[in-house]
């Protein structure tokens, strides 16, 4: 058993049968310690996690700058309600702005930023009465009821509705589409700069920038959801860099606070002017803790010079694959940007899951046939390596009972 552990995967997995909530496919597995790109179960067996946290731990498992931020903090203050000011806050909002623009409000996750942004695109539409927001096909925006309708899947509307009005989809990549949806009661378009759930789906070089002019003609919000390309994830602070096209609202969660629930969305200041007091709040949004761990995040960032690390890790990741691809025809087609990648394949995907986790990696499948990683900004060249190896061997394998 790990030091760490106090008791068996199978009684941790008991416990949960009797008192927690069966709402997650869950592995048979119980994580008691990670470091850096490494986690360990109860039982002490190690894995190499290609997918920490979803994405959430974009610094990998116990950052010591993160870990130590938050040990200070903790003796000091762990909540203060957003009536006062605290200087971890306004020092967490200047470095995010600094890096991208505009204005910041804190809230706690990915979902209650895109919440946010949506009620801010129509508070700034409304007096034109404008409500409607157009999204994209194969989009995943949150779980929450704004966020869902949003959300362009099927799947993830069954059995809840009535859903939010005022929600149109258009394809992916496809602009003549978008012009055709707006209408005089457009307020908005949101997109993720790279669909992340729905397959690590890269946008064509002209897209974002064709999404722009739409939004300029037509006196439009351009929204990005960011809430898994920001904090370098895609080898620049954030997505929107990578195509230097510049949205009017963006989201942020997941690797925001290098693993603490933190969530946020940053506007244009005369956009950000429309949400007054009493208009939306957060009442642990921006909490002390999260912020110190926001700033870690950030300080370990640039002082580890991870941006040029996810350039040459996303390189290296990018020849294993290709080569793997050249091999293998069950791989349609190989999708990376930073430390975002994805394996598509003509078979479902699931299984290379648990045969990872056999050979000790950690991987996820998305939209049924995607291998999707999103590993730490800080992986080494010895992980990169020890990861693709186990990856490419699980397909093989899978290719060979194909």
């Amino acid at each position: 058993m790990h030091p760490a552990a106090t008791q068996s995967s199978q009684a941790t997995i008991e416990t949960f049968q009797k008192y927690v909530i069966p709402n997650y496919t869950r592995y048979p597995v119980c994580l008691v310690h990670g470091e850096g790109s490494y986690v360990w179960d109860a039982e002490g067996k190690r894995y190499l996690d290609l997918f920490p946290g979803w994405g959430c731990n974009i610094l990998g498992y116990a950052p010591p700058r993160v870990v130590k931020a938050i040990q200070e903090q903790v003796t000091h203050l762990i909540h203060v309600p957003n009536t006062w000011y605290t200087e971890a806050q306004g020092k967490f909002a200047e470095a995010l702005c600094t890096r991208s623009f505009g204005q910041a409000f804190f809230c706690n996750s990915g979902a209650e930023a895109i919440e946010g942004a949506i009620k801010l695109a129509r508070l700034t539409g409304s007096p034109q009465g404008r409500h409607k927001i157009i999204t994209f096909e194969n989009s995943f925006h949150g779980r929450t009821y704004a966020a869902v309708t949003a959300t362009a899947q099927p799947k993830y509307h069954e059995g809840i509705g009535p859903l939010l009005p005022g929600f149109r989809y258009a394809p992916h990549n496809n602009l003549s589409a978008v012009r055709e949806l707006v209408d005089k009661e457009t307020c908005a378009i949101l997109i993720e700069p790279v669909q992340g759930e729905g397959g690590v789906n890269v946008p064509r070089d002209e897209f974002l920038a064709g999404l722009r002019k739409i939004a300029d003609e037509n006196g439009l919000l351009l929204i990005f959801d960011e809430v898994q390309t920001c904090m370098g994830r895609t080898g620049t602070w954030f997505g929107y860099q990578q195509w230097n096209v510049q949205p009017d609202i963006l989201t942020m969660a997941k690797g925001l606070s290098g693993g603490v629930a933190c969530g946020a969305f940053i506007a244009k200041t005369e956009i950000a002017a429309n949400l007054k007091p009493g208009k939306h709040a957060s009442t642990f949004g921006g909490n002390p803790l999260a912020m110190a761990a926001g700033l870690a995040t950030i300080e370990t960032i640039e002082k580890d010079k991870l941006l040029d690390n996810v350039a040459v890790m996303s390189a290296r990741f990018r020849e294993h694959f290709t080569k793997l691809k050249s091999e293998l025809s069950i791989i349609r087609e190989l999708r990376v940007r930073g430390m975002m990648i994805g394996i598509d394949l003509t078979i479902p995907g699931t299984p290379a899951v648990g045969k990872c986790m056999e050979r000790g990696v950690l991987v996820n499948c998305t939209h049924d046939t995607v291998i999707r990683l999103l590993p730490p900004l800080n992986i080494t060249a010895q992980q990169v390596d020890e990861g693709a190896a186990v990856v490419s061997e699980v397909l093989r394998e899978m290719a060979r009972g194909a």
